[in-house]
């Protein structure tokens, strides 16, 4: 299972959100390549970057963040928010990105989703971001009426190989993660998933692997000093 530390970004510093809540946020650096940096020290091989003002306004501010982190490290890199055009896909492409997430314009417009993946391949990911039971999109501040289990099944039928599913009534709790939502998902779609939200220490990592999961993201638990990254990767990465 690949761990992946994660650096949301947001006026260009390293933030943390609490249920998804921009009321709620937290800045925890202001340097964000010098926390990728920290990262890779620890011996993390890749990094999960989400641009917060995208995925709510649909645009990249973050972007030059995200391209220092490709050109600064050695990390293999993916990022999610704002990319809602085939365009951005490609300029995060070009900048050195490994995989791009869709989320809200996944969500949306499947035809897109399928434009995207025939020019990119699996350079493409999914973000499915669940807020009380529905999709949510535009940064988790709407839901849409979709059901779930439809829409994980369309993207099985697009061709889609890796999600990242974010339960937002974890994210930021230091709860624990979703191990019920991640048991049930994996068992009925031959996806590679990424669990995201919640995950506060080792037992909830030992439980996630369990399930054969592709990765984990990892958030608070590592800034709060909850979860320390060497001991996780060593033990489950």
């Amino acid at each position: 299972m690949i761990l992946l530390p994660a650096i949301d970004l947001y006026g260009g510093k390293v933030v943390r959100l609490t249920r998804g809540d921009y009321e709620q946020m937290t800045v925890y650096r202001d340097d964000p390549v010098a926390q990728a940096r920290a990262f890779e020290d620890a011996g993390a091989r890749w990094l999960h970057t989400v641009d917060l003002e995208g995925a709510r306004d649909g645009t990249t501010p973050n972007f030059g963040a995200v391209a220092a982190f490709c050109r600064d490290t050695g990390l293999q890199v993916e990022v999610g928010g704002g990319i809602r055009s085939l365009d951005t896909i490609g300029r995060y492409l070009d900048a050195g990105v490994a995989r791009v997430i869709l989320g809200t314009r996944a969500v949306t417009d499947l035809e897109f989703l399928r434009a995207a993946l025939e020019r990119y391949g699996r350079q493409v990911a999914v973000g499915v971001d669940l807020k009380d039971g529905a999709i949510a999109i535009h940064g988790w501040q709407e839901t849409t009426g979709q059901s779930v289990q439809a829409f994980f099944q369309s993207l099985c039928e697009l061709g889609v190989k890796t999600v990242i599913c974010t339960d937002v009534s974890r994210d930021g709790m230091l709860g624990g993660t979703n191990v019920e939502l991640y048991r049930a998902l994996s068992d009925q779609f031959p996806l590679e998933l990424i669990a995201s939200g919640g995950v506060s220490g080792l037992e909830d990592l030992r439980q996630l692997k369990a399930l054969g999961l592709y990765g984990a993201i990892l958030g608070k638990a590592l800034y709060t000093g909850a979860l320390d990254l060497s001991a996780a990767l060593e033990e489950v990465g």
